[in-house]
């Protein structure tokens, strides 16, 4: 009887792993975490963040047993311009030395017909709100090293306004230096653990 027992465990505990979400770590060389603001109300200036991790938990069977929760260091904000780097990375824009993480978390994962919407927390300068990020599965491949890969997509627009993120400067011909709309695009790959 506890033969029968044990083995009808271990056919259960076998089955589960079978069903469990899988669990895949950002690959940072091979992630992108940009962003796209107006400049002077006439052109667009990129950045991206040079400095993350995070981990996106998938199951695509179940939406509800997924999960992703990002970490990004502030002060590793690049624009390809070391002046205004400096100037992102002071009290007036994201503060970094106070606040020197940027965070997503997310509550729950819903599928949709155009993939997926995290519904979670961003955080910025110390300032929480509850977004939907919407984003994309672009699939798993094993690569050369025998590893399961997984490759997402987000993108979203917020208003840098809500997080603090507020100093900005009137033109003279009319308008401000930088937009308070902020596009965000991630193009993440993650590493089955």
């Amino acid at each position: 009887m506890n033969r029968k027992f044990f083995s009808s465990v271990a056919v259960l505990a076998l089955s589960a792993a079978a069903f469990a979400a899988d669990t895949y770590k950002i690959d940072p060389v091979h992630s992108v975490v940009g962003f796209t603001v107006q400049h002077m109300m006439i052109s667009h200036v990129n950045g991206n963040f040079t400095d993350f991790n995070g981990v996106i938990v998938y199951d695509d069977k179940d939406p509800s047993k997924c999960s992703v929760d990002v970490h990004i260091k502030a002060a590793s904000v690049d624009t390809r311009n070391p002046n205004r780097d400096a100037d992102l990375r002071s009290e007036h824009l994201f503060n970094a030395d106070k606040f020197p993480e940027i965070t997503f978390k997310s509550a729950r994962i819903e599928k949709n017909a155009d993939g997926y919407i995290a519904h979670g927390t961003l955080t910025i300068k110390g300032v929480s709100k509850d977004i939907d990020l919407p984003f994309t599965i672009g699939g798993t491949q094993k690569d050369p090293g025998g590893n399961m890969r997984l490759g997402a997509h987000a993108a979203l627009t917020i208003n840098r306004q809500d997080y603090g993120v507020s100093w900005n400067k009137t033109l003279d011909g009319g308008g401000v230096l930088i937009s308070d709309d902020v596009k965000i695009d991630l193009a993440v790959e993650g590493v089955k653990q």
